[in-house]
């Protein structure tokens, strides 16, 4: 009988770890959002922050902004910053926001609202992504020029080349983890490169890690995939042709994703779910 239990109980456990991972219908969609690039969830005041292009996006138009939005879609202020330049990814540290501004980083003091500083990249062509590390170090992607730059100490240098079409990035436990065209990558404190995970139909936008140590990654074409640990990929959802998918954010109290839309000009949340 103690046999058979132990199987039993095996079978368990393998059959609670195998299990696929799906998104829910939508919970909530916020729309009027002037095409929105990228999410980022605060737990710090529960709140969203949505980087909104309004326009073309290698523009230097100044037509661009931040909205903020509360965590169940109803838009708290559509213009809390405005006059950047198709900005797209985002990350807070402390309290501070740090915005991609085609050729600059800018940074944001939460608290007031108020641009505090500019970080012009040099040679920089589309700045697209940004991260920042556990000091205040922060990292930005520029996707035209396959480049990665660092900004420590109000200073910017150049921190990685040809990295194919570098856009999402994520520093999670000292490492820096990229999606590089079709590849999620990771970048040890020596700059020695692994692939995590390949094989994405289309370039890859934005990255979560899950608090298992998988991953969420999002396609501007319109797919979302799960991605395990181990490498292996899935797709959640394809809506190409439909939808773009861009930079998503992720809320893992509540496993919740949130989906900017780009030129459908929304915000999509949907709960991440096992079958």
């Amino acid at each position: 009988m103690k046999y058979k239990f132990l199987s039993l109980s095996a079978f368990i456990i393998l059959s609670f770890t195998t299990k696929a991972q799906q998104l829910s219908k939508p919970i909530w969609e916020s729309k009027n959002l002037r095409v929105p690039e990228s999410v980022l969830y605060s737990a710090a005041d529960k709140k969203l922050y949505v980087s909104l292009i309004d326009g073309a996006g290698n523009v230097k138009d100044g037509k661009g902004g931040i909205a903020v939005l509360d965590t169940d879609g109803s838009v708290k202020n559509a213009n809390w910053i405005e006059g950047l330049n198709a900005p797209k990814g985002l990350v807070r540290f402390k309290n501070t926001l740090f915005v991609a501004d085609i050729d600059a980083v800018v940074s944001i003091d939460i608290l007031t609202g108020k641009i505090i500083d500019k970080v012009a990249i040099e040679n920089a062509v589309f700045l697209n992504d940004v991260t920042v590390d556990d000091k205040g170090v922060v990292y930005v992607s520029d996707t035209r020029t396959n480049k990665i730059h660092r900004i420590k100490n109000g200073q910017s240098e150049l921190y990685l080349e040809n990295v194919t079409n570098a856009n999402g990035l994520k520093w999670i436990n000292k490492n820096l983890y990229v999606l590089a065209n079709t590849e999620l990558l990771k970048i040890d404190k020596n700059k020695n490169r692994t692939v995590v995970a390949k094989g994405f139909e289309k370039q890859g936008d934005g990255v979560e890690q899950l608090k298992n140590g998988d991953f969420i990654v999002s396609c501007w074409a319109g797919l979302i995939y799960y991605v395990k640990a181990n490498g292996e990929i899935s797709k959640l959802q394809d809506v190409q042709g439909q939808m773009n998918t861009a930079d998503l954010g992720y809320n893992p109290k509540e496993n919740i994703l949130y989906i900017p839309t780009f030129n459908h000009n929304s915000v999509i949340a949907y709960k991440l779910l096992a079958d």
